[in-house]
């Protein structure tokens, strides 16, 4: 059997701004994003997150209801952590040690997709270590002007290739990459 796929996702301002999206997000969701978010946890059959992502979804999506509360409610969650010692969500286990061994390991086992939701500092790793398959980046038409970026200054150069891309009501990208 093939590797399972590991695919990021994440909000994204025109100015490169994935931190707290929260913030500036909510005026541009539509139920056209609402599918294509809906669409990258129906593929997959593991959420990986890091820890300041497990503890902001944590404290959120236990208490909501609805298909996509369903669906994070319901899959089964890694979480990426060095400080953490326990986490106490259903279906969420601590991946200790070596993450990006662990991550290495789990891309080799039969699989659905593994999705990293947020988690900037996990995407950037996974991505520097070779083990991103894809990223989806939801590019809002808003200039946010602060807040940590998918890619900082000295970032190292990082060639992917567009594999998809769809422009959505409300001027959101959703675009599809992958490492070239």
């Amino acid at each position: 059997m093939a590797a399972r796929k590991i695919a990021a996702g994440l909000f994204v301002s025109l100015d490169g701004v994935v931190e707290a999206p929260e913030t500036w997000h909510f005026p541009y969701l539509s139920a056209e994003m609402q599918a294509a978010v809906g669409g990258m946890y129906a593929e997959a059959d593991t959420l990986l997150l890091g820890r300041a992502t497990y503890e902001a979804f944590a404290a959120v999506w236990p208490h909501q209801s609805g298909e996509m509360a369903e669906a994070i409610n319901g899959i089964r969650k890694l979480v990426a952590s060095t400080t953490l010692t326990e986490v106490d969500w259903a279906g969420a286990e601590l991946i200790g040690g070596d993450v990006l061994a662990a991550v290495k390991e789990l891309a080799e086992r039969p699989g659905g997709t593994v999705t990293v939701t947020g988690s900037i500092s996990l995407v950037r790793a996974l991505l520097g270590a070779d083990l991103l398959d894809e990223l989806r980046l939801l590019v809002h038409p808003l200039v946010v002007g602060t807040g940590r970026r998918l890619f900082p200054e000295g970032t190292d150069p990082v060639s992917l290739d567009l594999i998809r891309s769809a422009v959505l009501p409300n001027g959101v990208l959703d675009l599809t990459y992958r490492p070239a």
